[in-house]
């Protein structure tokens, strides 16, 4: 047991990559094959097809890997560097620790690759990619990555550079890893979507193009990250797991089409009204009004539940723009953190406007340079010197919606 092999054993020789035999490409793999003994769809057998397909050494090598890791439950890859001309980041590095024992794994990196905004793709653009793809690494894709990135799993150093230039000629770009800004990721918006209160594609496209340096090219203390939703719904889960974090909103009242809203009740019944709706919203802001609803705009935290339920009946108000939150992330320095409101309410329709944006958010990452530690995300670096600090630093004005909890105790002493 944990005995690792390099190639499929084929009577008195090793099967590479030739035609000719019977016996199957890849080598047994008892472990592996458990993960495919469940309900769910496994990994397991993606990969088996795959290599089957393509007999690509570096399918079996990583597989045999694998398999040597489940019995003596250690991994064994490390990172080094890779890059391609003019980039300082974009490809994940992976070298075997046990090349020695299996040499088809001895490199098995991973290229990120930036999508479109709100991940628009045509099929040609796909299968371009998927070509190129096949031709130079192990042909395994994930859509996406946590990071938002195309993950192009699988490829050795000396054929990173001709995948890059073939990829670059299509129009697709290396997307962010190391200590700099990672790749910006953004829902549907507009482009579908009729909860959307701003063009969140166009300042993510914005975004994009502004910090293309630092995308590149590494230089700040750490990872930092966009991610832009374009209604409350935070369907992107900006909130939880974005440094920056822009998020559509609303001014004013909530738009109310009394006709649908007639409509609604009449297929569903006031029941379902006061059951699915004025019973569920967190504030109590909506009341039952002689069979309608009457919404009290002071109450709402634009929670989108009723929207959700009556999307043709009630729309967001029409004074639109975004929310800034910052400092989302996981586990680190400090424990899982969500986003804190920073910029309740900012205008985001005009060149002029997205300009402003960026210009603030190049203010919050240079204090952030300036005053963050080594590996320590923007969030922690707040966390451990102070709100008030940090907005006096970037010159934003204190505001009462920037308040986590209020005090315990409402009552203050003043000095006469």
């Amino acid at each position: 047991m944990g005995e690792a092999k390099g190639g499929a054993s084929c009577g008195s020789h090793q099967c590479g990559n030739h035609g000719g035999c019977s016996e199957k490409f890849l080598n047994p793999t008892p472990m592996l094959d458990e993960l495919e003994s469940g309900p769910w769809p496994s990994f397991v057998g993606g990969f088996k097809e795959l290599a089957e397909r393509t007999k690509k050494p570096m399918l079996r090598g990583v597989m045999d890997q694998l398999e040597y890791s489940y019995n003596t439950k250690m991994g064994y890859w490390k990172g080094g560097l890779v890059t391609v001309d003019g980039y300082g980041a974009g490809v994940i590095t992976r070298y075997s620790m046990i090349k020695d024992k299996i040499p088809e794994a001895s490199e098995f990196h991973t290229m990120r690759i930036q999508p479109a905004p709100g991940l628009h793709y045509s099929t040609e653009m796909l299968r371009e990619l998927c070509d190129i793809w096949e031709e130079y690494g192990s042909g395994i894709i994930t859509l996406h990555g946590q990071t938002g990135d195309i993950m192009l799993q699988g490829i050795e150093q000396d054929k990173v550079q001709e995948c890059f230039d073939k990829l670059n000629e299509k129009g697709w770009d290396l997307g962010g890893a190391g200590a700099g800004m990672r790749t910006a990721v953004s829902c549907a918006g507009p482009a579908r979507c009729e909860q959307a209160c701003y063009d969140n594609l166009e300042l993510h496209l914005q975004a994009l193009k502004h910090f293309v340096g630092q995308t590149h090219r590494p230089e700040w203390n750490y990872k930092i990250k966009f991610k832009f939703s374009a209604c409350p719904n935070d369907c992107t889960n900006a909130i939880m797991r974005s440094d920056l974090a822009v998020i559509g909103t609303w001014k004013d009242a909530i738009q109310v089409d009394e006709p649908a809203v007639k409509e609604w009740i009449d297929k569903n019944g006031v029941d379902a009204l006061v059951n699915q709706v004025i019973n569920l919203c967190p504030t109590r802001a909506i009341s039952l009004e002689e069979g309608g609803m009457k919404i009290d705009t002071r109450d709402c935290v634009r929670c989108m539940h009723c929207l959700n339920v009556m999307p043709k009946a009630l729309s967001p108000g029409k004074e639109r723009g975004i929310s800034l939150l910052m400092g989302g992330k996981n586990t680190l320095k400090v424990g899982v953190n969500m986003g804190s409101l920073i910029i309740p309410f900012m205008k985001m329709e005009t060149d002029e406007d997205r300009e402003a944006f960026l210009e603030l958010v190049e203010e919050i990452i240079d204090w952030w340079d300036d005053n963050g530690l080594d590996h320590e995300r923007i969030g922690e670096s707040i966390e451990r010197v102070g709100l008030k600090q940090f907005l006096e630093g970037v010159g934003i004005d204190v505001d009462i919606n920037q308040v986590a909890r209020p005090r315990d105790n409402p009552y203050f002493k003043a000095k006469y």
